[in-house]
């Protein structure tokens, strides 16, 4: 059996760590999907081997006056995932962005 495809909210977090966006918010930023759905991808994507995270030095963060940031990054078997999902959306005619922000999900 062949693992199930990454739903549409989980690959465009994927699609923003590519990007450069690094950690939480900025992705929430980017992505306009709330936590409540970012924070649970990240978490999906981190278990399934396809970023891998690391939190930023304590002392950085202190510096600028605010908690620490954990830090993401995509891992090639992410950016295979994510390719092979676009491809995906191509062979449906799709674009991700053409999906409607409340079928994210």
């Amino acid at each position: 059996m062949s693992p199930r495809p990454l739903g549409y909210a989980t690959l465009a977090v994927l699609q923003a760590l590519a990007d450069g966006f690094q950690y939480g918010f900025d992705v929430i930023d980017h992505t306009g999907l709330p936590s409540g759905t970012v924070y649970p991808a990240l978490s999906t994507l981190t278990r399934k081997g396809l970023v891998e995270s690391h939190w930023e030095e304590e002392g950085v963060a202190h510096a600028d006056g605010r908690p620490r940031r954990k830090y993401y990054a995509v891992r090639v078997e992410g950016s295979t995932a994510l390719q092979e999902a676009m491809e995906r959306f191509r062979a449906l005619g799709l674009r991700a962005s053409s999906v409607a922000p409340e079928a994210m999900g």
